[in-house]
Parts: C-alpha cells; structure tokens; sequence
C-alpha cells in the first residue's frame, strides 16, 4: 500500500468518526473540525496504520488509536498558536483556530480534543496490547 492510500483511509476515518460526533455543542465541534481538516501530511496516523499492517494487526484494532494520535497532534498545534503561546496568525495557509473561533473557543477545541484522544483511544482496548498502547499514548 503506498502513502496515499493511508492518507485516504486516515481521511476517511477522521470525516466518519466527525459525523457521527453529535454530543458535542456545535460551535466546539466546528471549531475542532476546523483544525482536523486544515490537511497536513499526517505521517502520525499513515504511521500507525503502516505499521499495524507490517505486524499484520486488524485495522479495527488501531483505528482508535490512529485517530487519537491525530487528536492530539492537532489539539498540540491549536494551542501552539494560541495568543498566550507563539501567536500565530496562521497555520496551513489557513486563518489560526483562534482567529477564527476566538482565543476561548480555541483553547476549548484543544483541550476537547485532547480528552476525546483519550476517551476514543480507551474504547478500542480489547487486550492487554491495547492497555500497554494507552499507557504509551
């Protein structure tokens, strides 16, 4: 499988796992998907799959995981560019999360993504594998 493919498929998962997020205020959740959809490379996840597929692991298995990793590279580049830290107007070529959601918003995108790393990544634990994979996460 070549990077384009993973890319797809971690593109694919973010968009699935995102419409199907309907617990969440509105705003917030705009404010979050705004930062996940900015594109980027996501060497983290096309990682993670890669790797699962070298050691021959269900792909069920990681995906959790998978996009936990993208979670908290993106709540880490969110709060980055916060006033408060280095200020940055811009991030991908795209107005920063807090230019556009406001500096509150924002931190709020950041924090929610992280926590929902977390919590995404702990319903994927099937076996001690998976605890050991949150205990490194």
């Amino acid at each position: 499988m070549v990077y384009n493919e993973y890319l797809n498929i971690v593109n694919e998962e973010l968009k699935k796992f995102f419409d199907n997020l309907t617990d969440c205020d509105k705003t917030l959740k705009d404010a979050m998907w705004y930062s996940l959809s900015a594109g980027g490379k996501r060497i983290r996840p096309v990682l993670c799959l890669a790797t699962a597929d070298m050691l021959n692991v269900e792909r069920k298995k990681v995906i959790p995981f998978m996009l936990a990793i993208e979670f908290i590279h993106t709540y880490s580049l969110i709060h980055d560019d916060l006033p408060c830290m280095d200020n940055d107007d811009y991030r991908r070529g795209k107005p920063s999360n807090h230019k556009v959601f406001g500096a509150g918003m924002a931190t709020l995108a950041g924090d929610a993504l992280l926590n929902l790393a977390v919590e995404t990544a702990s319903g994927g634990i099937s076996d001690k594998n998976g605890i050991d994979a949150l205990k490194i996460l």
